[in-house]
């Protein structure tokens, strides 16, 4: 018996049958609540749905009409909220880590961030058309098997994305408060608020996101009106010839990454839209909502860092005291830097919002047995690992956002480069071929022979090609005195080329 038989053995013997129209939902309780401790977890969820309005569908495919559509404007909202934040802001610092000038770094910021953030944006037009979550959609082109590795990444990189979120959140509530909160309290404060959207499902999500950017955007304008002038665009980079290519392409990696990063997770948040949503509409308001806010906050961390050089004191704050107490450094008066601090400290629970609720989503998509257990228990598990790994990197914020961002713009190139090609060259680009009812069936899918193979070599393209502080791949090493990063052009190339003859020949011999 394969496990496919083990996976729906298992999901019949435990997952209570969808409440049908002439079932009250007292009935389905009672029904839940004889189920075993499954079926007692499955009761609670209805009941939460019920009194509180908390998801209870998890990954299904959202058909049109039980949609219930966002306003548009969430589109732009949602990554504004999620993405104008203290971390987006802090990795502004790394053109003047890299030695870089602040033209250049400005320059690098908006390009990488613009391209990044098409990628998310061309996969976020998926999903009004199909009503399924990005790592459903990618079995269509991966295969069953290689899109269960999409999950278990996604899994990891939203736990990455929630601890960012909450250590600069938990930075900036422990310098507002003068070093009574601690910064582990802190940490714990801003994972426990984000928690009670996410938990609520995507509706809670979306209540924040849609108008938290306001908020923000004013704050960084402020900023920018007492930073901006002291900017150093004068001092030019130290660095010449190679060594100043590779650490323009090293910055460009992490600024890529942080946009890219989405593409995996981002159709969850457009299966509410009508099918008839127009693909230009979605793909121009995702990319502006990434793009926008996220060039907008490292510009003015690159203009903060660019007067570390000069300013001693800032950068002694920074480097002994975080970002938190070094926005209240420079913003005055002090009471009104307080404020605006209180504020920023809300920055991190958007980013949070998004990646507690994708994480579950993907939990739950990783095999069938897993989607017995309901979305919000696995919230909980989430909730409780994003304070562990935020509690312990709370000291290591900058090399932390180095090597993450930049790792995750790898496999997300080739993850996009896989669905791409599948859905142009050989669906005709038209969702009609692609068989909706069967998103859940092993057997219908493709096995993954082509998907499997394009993405392991895609990732060894980015090994060859990558630069991190714990190791340099053998191309990158080749660029500059310090290496510079090519992982994701490697990684595009090398998915691409090997995807489409492989694919070929998977849908010629073994037929889907």
């Amino acid at each position: 018996m394969d496990s496919l038989d083990h996976e729906e053995k298992f999901v019949q013997a435990t997952i209570v049958a969808p409440i049908q129209s002439d079932v009250s939902s007292e009935e389905a309780d009672s029904l839940n609540r004889k189920s075993g401790f499954l079926g007692r977890l499955r009761y609670y969820e209805s009941v939460l749905n019920r009194k509180l309005g908390v998801e209870a569908h998890g990954p299904n495919r959202i058909l049109p009409e039980d949609r219930k559509p966002p306003h548009t404007i969430v589109m732009f909202a949602m990554w504004a909220s999620g993405t104008m934040n203290i971390s987006c802001f802090t990795t502004g610092f790394l053109g003047w880590e890299f030695g870089l000038s602040l033209s250049q770094t400005i320059l690098i910021v908006v390009f990488a961030s613009f391209l990044g953030a098409a990628l998310t944006a061309w996969c976020a037009t998926m999903g009004p058309g199909t009503g399924l979550r990005q790592v459903a959609i990618s079995r269509y082109s991966l295969g069953w098997w290689p899109a269960k590795i999409i999950a278990a990444l996604n899994v990891v990189e939203q736990l990455g994305w929630s601890s960012v979120g909450s250590i600069t959140g938990g930075l900036a509530l422990s310098a507002v408060s003068d070093g009574r909160v601690s910064l582990v309290l802190g940490v714990v404060i801003i994972a426990v608020v984000g928690l009670c959207f996410s938990f609520i499902g995507l509706r809670g999500v979306l209540l924040y996101e849609e108008y938290a950017w306001i908020v923000f955007f004013i704050i960084f304008l402020v900023m920018y009106g007492e930073i901006g002038h002291l900017a150093d665009n004068t001092t030019p980079s130290s660095l010449t010839g190679s060594s100043l290519s590779g650490q323009l392409l090293t910055l460009f990696a992490v600024v890529y990454g942080s946009s890219a990063s989405w593409s995996s997770i981002v159709s969850d948040y457009y299966v509410h839209y009508p099918v008839n949503t127009s693909k230009t509409k979605v793909f121009i308001l995702t990319t502006l909502g990434i793009a926008v806010p996220t060039s907008f906050g490292m510009v003015l961390g690159a203009c903060v860092g660019s007067t570390m050089g000069v300013n001693t004191e800032w950068a002694d704050t920074y480097n002994n005291s975080g970002v938190g107490e070094l926005i209240q450094t420079i913003l005055y008066p002090r009471g009104f830097a307080k404020f605006l601090l209180v504020i920023l400290v809300l920055s991190g629970i958007g980013t949070n919002c998004i990646a507690i609720y994708s994480a579950a989503l993907s939990i739950q998509l990783f095999a069938k047995p897993l989607q017995a257990i309901p979305r919000f228990m696995w919230t909980l598990i989430i909730f409780a690992c994003i304070l562990l790994l935020g509690i312990a990197g709370r000291n290591h914020l900058l090399e932390v956002l180095e090597n993450f961002l930049a790792l995750l713009g790898y496999w997300n190139t080739a993850f996009f480069v896989i669905v791409f090609t599948e859905h142009y060259l050989f669906r005709g680009g038209k969702l009609s071929n692609y068989d909706l009812e069967v998103w859940n069936e092993r057997g219908d899918m493709p096995v993954g022979y082509a998907g499997g193979l394009a993405f392991v070599l895609g990732i060894v393209g980015c090994v060859l090609g990558m630069v991190q502080t714990w190791y340099v791949g053998v191309i990158a090493k080749m660029i500059g005195s310090e290496g510079g990063d090519i992982g994701n052009q490697l990684a595009f190339v090398f998915t691409l080329m090997s995807y489409i003859p492989a694919r070929y020949l998977e849908r010629k011999y073994i037929g889907r």
